[in-house]
């Protein structure tokens, strides 16, 4: 089995424990979530204290908050941070505050064409030595930028950041993270799924990005199936993406973020599910797309009833 590393994700405010953290400004509740963590595998610890749909979260709380979380989680383990938000202030605020004494350096989570002060972000990554990750699913495009349509786009996409790291930040490969994107795949009726894992597949063919991590918000992938089925499908996605060259997810430890074997039922009837998003001569990917949706639909349906789940 292929291990994958974990970017734990639950100082996030998607989840309940982090917004009471968040509610009550307690250090040692968003202690007790980085321990527990890292006692479950976690490699890296996410730190995202924005707003979602349960909880406003203003950027001047954040920014005046900061820099007593980090010292706080850092007391309590070695296991280095992922600044997690598009706001060049976070990050800065972040650096500033982390002890590169105490632990590995950060990652930066995330840069991306559209990002604002790109360029001043990227001169953080290079003074503070940082890792980084890349959003590759999104493309320039002139002076703005616009969503990726194909594999190919977020390979080109990958390789133009891999090169502007190196020479604007003096980052070496291994520094280098990139995400090509993973939508959750009960709503994929654009055939997204396979675009990432074909991206993965033709980074990982390249000489020149050997040494780069490949990384996902695997959180995203099982949004929307029932419950007691999210945890078993989104292992079956990291056999899938294992096997072709993902070394990493943006996760939640709880879940065992761990490969399924590939030879498990359920990542087999992913992989069929997956391939019903393949266009048929004459066919668009929106009708192709909608098939595997209906297959999705059906998998999660038949493993929802077996009693085995």
């Amino acid at each position: 089995m292929k291990k994958i590393g974990i970017i734990g994700d639950l100082i996030n405010n998607a989840y309940g424990r982090a917004r009471r953290a968040w509610a009550a400004k307690s250090l040692e509740g968003y202690q007790d979530l980085a321990k527990l963590q890292v006692a479950a595998g976690a490699d890296y610890l996410d730190v995202n204290i924005d707003n979602t749909n349960r909880v406003s979260v203003s950027k001047e709380e954040m920014l005046a908050f900061l820099p007593d979380l980090i010292p706080a989680l850092q007391a309590v383990t070695s296991v280095p941070l992922c600044f997690d938000n598009p706001s060049f202030d976070f990050h800065k605020t972040a650096l500033e505050a982390y002890d590169f004494s105490k632990s590995a350096p950060p990652i930066i989570n995330s840069i991306a064409a559209s990002r604002k002060r790109l360029d001043d972000i990227i001169g953080l990554i290079k003074q503070y030595n940082a890792s980084v990750i890349v959003i590759a699913s999104e493309k320039f495009e002139g002076d703005t930028s616009t969503a990726c349509e194909s594999a190919n786009e977020v390979y080109e996409t990958a390789r133009i950041f891999v090169e502007r790291l190196r020479k604007k930040a003096n980052l070496k490969n291994h520094q280098i993270f990139i995400d090509p994107g993973l939508p959750p795949v009960g709503a994929d009726t654009q055939g997204l799924v396979n675009m990432g894992l074909d991206a993965i597949k033709m980074i990982r063919a390249e000489k020149d990005l050997e040494g780069i991590h490949i990384s996902v918000g695997l959180s995203n992938f099982a949004w929307g199936i029932p419950k007691n089925m999210r945890a078993s499908m989104e292992r079956a996605y990291l056999a899938l993406a294992g096997e072709l060259g993902l070394d990493f997810s943006i996760s939640n430890p709880d879940h065992n973020p761990t490969p399924l074997d590939i030879n498990d039922p359920l990542t087999i009837g992913l992989k069929n599910a997956l391939q019903q998003a393949r266009p048929l001569d004459g066919e668009t990917i929106n009708e192709s797309g909608f098939r595997q949706a209906a297959a999705i639909l059906a998998l999660v349906t038949e493993d929802d009833d077996d009693d085995d789940w």
